[in-house]
């Protein structure tokens, strides 16, 4: 899949692992300029390294280490919204302090992220495409995931929040919402057949998706090949929501 980001900026966060380290890997190889936000310093600098992202480590739920983060940048083009957590347990057994936790990353996080990233946009006078990293667990309800459903149905709900009040200035919002993407931490949690072996007979394709399926169509939706998209949230899970 071809991509020409060159002369273009990027802010990739949760770029340390998973989704957001290949989305970062992806955007370097098709041209982009990178900023590369997690918390792990050294899987951080081992990216810079490795493709010459810019890291910046960073806890997006702190707001005032974003504001500061953020303030020296300049020409940003897009932002994908990578960082999250999952705390994970019945609802029974639901605390309010995890919940809070899962919240302040996955929603408020993200929404003060795509806040200030548009700030500096509007500011250049400047479109641009912001990409949420959503999940399926905000279309469909899963077990032991209440406080994870929650935050990523309010990730959506932002997305189109931003989708209406954003668009008339050329910003552009949509969210993914992958399945198990097999990250190293997931492929340690769906080992178990018992447990993947029902997951995996729900999705029609009989897989689960790897980081490159996701990074995908986030390269996609930043690009001027999604001109015309807006406002949604792009199941990316082999047909789990189809039912």
């Amino acid at each position: 899949m071809l991509f020409d980001f060159r002369h273009k900026k990027f802010i990739v966060t949760g770029a340390s692992s998973g989704i957001g380290l290949v989305a970062a890997r992806m955007l370097r190889a098709a041209g982009a300029e990178v900023f590369a936000i997690g918390q792990n310093a050294e899987r951080l600098a081992a990216l810079a390294d490795e493709t010459g992202c810019q890291p910046l480590q960073l806890d997006i739920s702190d707001t005032p280490a974003m504001v500061a983060a953020l303030a020296p940048l300049s020409g940003i083009d897009g932002l994908v919204n990578c960082s999250g957590i999952a705390l994970l347990g019945p609802c029974l057994a639901l605390d309010a302090e995890s919940f809070d936790r899962v919240m302040a990353v996955n929603a408020r996080g993200a929404a003060m992220m795509a806040r200030h990233v548009a700030q500096i946009m509007l500011r250049e006078g400047r479109a641009g495409s912001i990409v949420n990293v959503s999940s399926q667990a905000s279309l469909v309800a899963l077990d032991d995931h209440l406080s994870y459903c929650a935050s990523k149905a309010a990730l959506d709900a932002i997305t189109r929040s931003l989708c209406l009040e954003l668009g008339p200035h050329g910003i552009r919002i949509n969210s993914v919402n992958p399945t198990v993407t097999l990250t190293p931490m997931a492929e340690r949690a769906w080992r178990d057949p018992a447990k993947s072996d029902p997951m995996l007979a729900a999705i029609p394709l009989r897989r689960f998706a790897t980081p490159e399926d996701v990074a995908g169509p986030i390269l996609f939706l930043l690009s001027d090949a999604a001109a015309m998209i807006s406002g949604v949230s792009l199941p990316i899970d082999g047909g789990y929501t189809c039912r």
